[in-house]
């Protein structure tokens, strides 16, 4: 039965599947995608329950299986193989026309994004706990984990990385002393960025105790302009000319959208700004994957707009600007996933095969998400007053323009 769907779904490139009774089934027409490229994969399963479990959950045993060694790779890499799937399975769009199914995957969302203040914790040190030692390994070096922003297709890491907080900081109109709130700093990197570049005063905020330790010693000479705290957001006090979130709204949940905004308005000054910098999907709602949510980001969720925007137009905020990223996360995955690959022999004893091919997979499935199955980034400045940014974005490209100059 199994082989009979497959030969349906394969149209594009060729795919070779070693069954684990050893038979073979070739899948597909002519493995070239252009003239001088060609996309051809052969895969072996073992056990004699993985073709059914990949059948049944694909979101959630297609990774755990090249994790666990229950799939193998004979011919290609595990990203010709993501590719060749990229190309032939597109990702349904929801049923918004079978109102059971869509409350029962409403109401599942909602169950497992429950983030209440003791869950967040525990959700942030499954992932971001992790060694710093270990993250250096393919991030760049001001360790910015999240999309980065590429002027030019050719750009490095590091330059994307740095044009991503230019960008982002142009769309914060800063002013030398502001106060600023860095929900969800991560080991950094933008609250010290803009502490150097604009003299404003940030107070960064992280629930991973890994994360706060190097933020902190990162902020040796810079104290005075600098704090890192280990707190959620829900528990943040005082008032703020700036928030700026990057890469934290997906660890949110849709049962705390209004008291993420609502919790923004509050600590945001009346003529604040604030920049959430957050993955989105542009296919509607949907659930996050088994493999994802089991061994990633438990609790976290993509959102789509139509769940983001509704929310804050309850909460009283200006949405000012919003911008769609696009490709943007796919370069940035694709850099990722070539220097880990490139530095995995060096990873500490603790940081096992099967966890380097869980991360593998994770960079690569991630890449295709963003490739072909309609993931973006979004960006969204708000504000409390209708007059708090100018009348056009003009200013924005103005000021990136400038920090780029000034950083040559």
């Amino acid at each position: 039965m199994w082989k009979k769907r497959l030969r349906d779904l394969i149209k594009i490139g060729r795919l070779r599947l070693i069954a684990p009774n050893g038979d073979l089934v070739e899948l597909g027409g002519t493995p070239y995608l252009s003239h001088h490229r060609q996309l051809e994969v052969t895969v072996r399963l073992h056990g004699s329950l993985t073709p059914f479990k990949l059948m049944l959950d694909p979101h959630r045993y297609l990774g755990e299986s090249y994790m666990n060694g229950d799939l193998t790779i004979e011919r290609g890499d595990l990203w010709d193989f993501i590719e060749l799937i990229g190309y032939n399975f597109e990702e349904p769009r929801p049923d918004i026309t079978n109102g059971f199914a869509a409350l029962a995957n409403s109401v599942l969302r909602r169950i497992q994004q429950h983030n209440d203040l003791t869950a967040s914790r525990r959700n942030v040190a499954h992932h971001y706990d992790l060694s710093e030692d270990f993250y250096r390994l393919f991030l760049d070096a001001d360790m910015q984990y999240s999309c980065a922003y590429f002027r030019s297709p050719n750009a490095s890491i590091e330059e994307a990385q740095t044009a991503k907080k230019e960008h982002i900081a142009a769309k914060l109109l800063l002013a030398p002393g502001m106060r600023v709130l860095d929900i969800g700093c991560g080991w950094g990197g933008m609250a010290l960025f803009l502490a150097r570049t604009h003299q404003v005063r940030v107070v960064g905020i992280t629930l991973s105790t890994e994360q706060l330790a190097v933020a902190r010693a990162r902020a040796m000479g810079l104290e005075d302009r600098v704090s890192f705290e280990l707190m959620d957001y829900r528990k943040v006090e005082g008032s703020f000319d700036r928030i700026v979130s990057v890469g934290m709204f997906e660890h949110v949940g849709i049962p705390q959208y209004a008291q993420y905004f609502q919790t923004m308005t509050e600590r945001l000054a009346p003529d604040g700004v604030a920049l959430v910098h957050s993955i989105g999907r542009m296919r509607g709602p949907s659930r996050t994957s088994g493999f994802i949510r089991k061994f990633i980001f438990p609790g976290g969720y993509v959102p789509a707009l139509s769940e983001v925007l509704p929310t804050i137009e309850r909460s009283g905020l200006w949405l000012t600007d919003l911008e769609v990223l696009r490709i943007h996360y796919a370069e940035t995955l694709r850099l990722w996933r070539e220097r880990f690959m490139a530095n995995r022999h060096r990873l500490p004893p603790q940081y096992d095969e099967k966890f380097c091919r869980m991360w593998e997979f994770y960079l690569a499935s991630s890449e295709m998400s963003f490739r072909f199955n309609g993931f973006m980034v979004f960006q969204l400045q708000l504000s409390r007053s209708v007059n708090a940014v100018p009348l056009t974005r003009d200013y924005m490209t103005t000021q990136e323009h400038l920090m780029a100059t000034a950083a040559e």
